[in-house]
């Protein structure tokens, strides 16, 4: 594909080795030149980013994965789209297959809302748009004042689990009532079973002393008394009958 008639490029962050090798496979797939840029951190850890050639006018996507070091790759995409920016591309969008700080998109006793703070950022360091996947709530979408394309995993790893031999004797699990509705999802397609597990969900000192709870929370200390299991030599235990 001809660079200057797609009026596009694809550049790649440098937070780790798997980012780089999935920017080389998706411009191989697109026929596309990885774009020139240098990512690199001085000795006393500041994040550099040097652009190589000529970016006016063009669409530029910019790949980065959030390894471990969060705060690392995030800077590596600010600085980068900053520079961009300043080198005047047309639109700037980052690829971001998991967002950093989603999981801090509410408020909890007296913190903040770190995923609108990060949204802003974003904003203001030149990002036009973002593609990213699975969303921990699909609400983050309205922090952002540009588009966010929020793709679904599902179809992967349903074709994942479908192509193991042994799935039909498979059973989705939900780790909480909160996540039975996904969960329902996956079963349903699949056509397997469903299992949610359900607990109480422990409150901490620190929120029981945070004085938000009006009334104040209490403690309830009549649960589920549980299965009663039978004892492996208890005369009463039976095997189970095989279903045919």
């Amino acid at each position: 594909m001809n660079v200057g008639k797609s009026g596009y490029r694809v550049f790649s962050a440098n937070s780790t080795a798997a980012c780089t090798e999935l920017s080389k496979r998706i411009t191989e797939r697109l026929g596309v030149e990885l774009g020139k840029a240098v990512v690199y951190q001085e000795p006393n850890r500041e994040t550099r980013v040097e652009i190589n050639e000529s970016v006016r006018g063009q669409d530029i996507f910019i790949i980065q994965t959030i390894p471990r070091d969060v705060n690392t790759a995030i800077m590596e995409l600010l600085v980068m789209a900053y520079a961009l920016k300043t080198s005047c591309a047309k639109n700037i969008i980052g690829v971001i297959p998991y967002f950093p700080y989603s999981k801090q998109c509410k408020m909890r006793k007296r913190g903040s809302i770190v995923c609108k703070l990060l949204a802003s950022m974003l904003a203001k360091a030149g990002l036009t748009h973002i593609i990213t996947m699975d969303l921990h709530q699909k609400e983050i979408q309205g922090f952002f004042s540009f588009p966010v394309d929020n793709l679904r995993a599902s179809p992967f790893l349903l074709q994942y689990i479908q192509e193991e031999a042994n799935y039909r004797n498979a059973i989705i699990v939900a780790k909480s009532p909160s996540a039975a509705k996904r969960a329902q999802s996956y079963a349903e397609r699949l056509r397997l079973g469903l299992a949610v597990m359900h607990g109480e969900a422990q409150c901490s000192e620190s929120d029981m002393a945070d004085g938000r709870h009006s009334p104040p929370s209490v403690k309830n200390t009549t649960g589920h008394p549980g299965l009663e299991l039978p004892c492996k030599n208890s005369p009463s235990l039976q095997p189970f009958e095989t279903i045919s």
